[in-house]
């Protein structure tokens, strides 16, 4: 643990206001609450600044998403970058909340005992954070069956010596904006595939795997779902879908696939890229699903590049919410005075992170600033993740 003067820990959750609440309190330090509306608009970390917002849909908010600045070892002496994790939950928050308080430990160690930082190190992390939380869900079997039921999305994202490495399960996304020197435009750069059913070549991966399932995709009121009840294809959780031994009482038969199966329906394994960064990258914008329900890559882009930088999560999030409305009919202004639960009928919950990338930091291994720690994901319910 580093000592005061040089560590600056963030406090590690937060909480919407519930009615009667001041939504001002709190310095911008600390992040601000306005309503099921938390943000930080402006921070620092190890290779620039960045920018949080988080807006609750559900009567539980099922996103959760971390920032942490600061070695990404085991000892201070090891690499130092920033991590970013955006972990959208299904079926309820419990494999978010478990993601967000084990999986950057995992990170730690395995960079530690790799050396450094790889897409190995990711990958292994990924796996054991998923053996951990199937784990607890076969402990807790007789006692709470419907942990078997829940799950979530996981995109991670880490710069380190000069590398940006990526690892993504599920449908979140993160889009680079990096700088056309040609025409002096910024222009998105996907960096991230979805794995969602709705996409051609997921049905074809999840066919291939499973070629004599014929079931394995069905497209159920026009919506294309893994075995007719899930439209991703990769998560951390969903044991029901990961083993037999679950696939039965005492869960809910609605959860239950009817034809048995010997090898995971869904896979926890991320999607992985490696890549230099390079002085014309300017930005990330990592987001979960709720956000690019509403706005393309390069309209997200366009708003980073065009707005000050204190505050743009939050601007990114209030345009989705505008677009959100617009497809309604309704106004903005009316849609704000809807509450958590019948909201989600109208949006997701949505996360947002923009990590500036300042390239004459990138390549430096140790960094003399602030650590930093922000884990997000509470809700008005006031349970606690820390």
């Amino acid at each position: 643990m580093v000592s005061g003067s040089l560590m600056r820990m963030m406090p590690p959750c937060w909480r919407p206001s519930v009615e009667g609440e001041d939504s001002s309190r709190g310095d911008d330090a600390n992040g601000r609450v306005d309503g099921l509306l938390w943000y930080k608009d402006l921070g620092d970390h190890v290779t620039g600044e960045f920018s949080m917002a988080v807006i609750q849909a559900n009567n539980l908010l099922e996103d959760h998403s971390q920032l942490e600045s600061g070695p990404l070892s085991l000892y201070e002496s090891g690499p130092h970058g920033t991590f970013v994790g955006i972990y959208d939950g299904h079926g309820g928050p419990a494999t978010a909340r478990f993601i967000n308080e084990h999986l950057f430990g995992y990170i730690k160690k395995f960079t530690t005992e790799n050396g450094g930082m790889s897409a190995d190190v990711i990958n292994k992390a990924f796996l054991a954070t998923e053996e951990d939380f199937l784990a607890l869900v076969r402990k807790q079997w007789l006692n709470d069956p419907h942990m078997a039921s829940v799950g979530s999305c996981c995109l991670v994202g880490i710069v380190c010596s000069g590398m940006l490495y990526i690892a993504n399960a599920g449908d979140s996304r993160v889009v680079l904006g990096r700088l056309d020197n040609t025409y002096k435009e910024v222009k998105a750069v996907p960096l991230s595939s979805e794995h969602n059913a709705s996409v051609e070549s997921v049905r074809e991966e999840l066919r291939s795997l499973h070629p004599d399932d014929p079931q394995i995709v069905v497209l159920k009121h026009t919506v294309w779902r893994v075995k007719g009840i899930i439209q991703i294809s990769r998560s951390i959780g969903d044991a029901y879908l990961k083993s037999a031994e679950f696939n039965r009482d005492p869960l809910l038969p609605k959860f239950r696939v009817p034809e048995p199966f010997d090898k995971p329906i869904l896979s926890a394994e991320p999607e992985t890229l490696v890549q230099k960064l390079d002085p014309e990258d300017q930005f990330l914008i990592f987001a979960s699903d709720g956000l690019w329900e509403h706005l393309s890559s390069q309209e997200a882009v366009d708003v980073v590049n065009t707005c000050p930088r204190n505050g743009i999560a939050r601007k990114l999030v209030k345009a989705a919410l505008r677009e959100a409305s617009k497809k309604r009919e309704m106004r903005y202004s009316d849609l704000k005075k809807i509450d958590r639960g019948v909201r989600r009928h109208f949006h997701d919950d949505i996360t947002v992170i923009v990590l500036f990338l300042d390239f004459h930091l990138i390549s430096q291994s140790y960094w003399q600033g602030p650590l930093v720690s922000i884990r997000g994901g509470v809700g008005v319910s006031g349970h606690s993740i820390c």
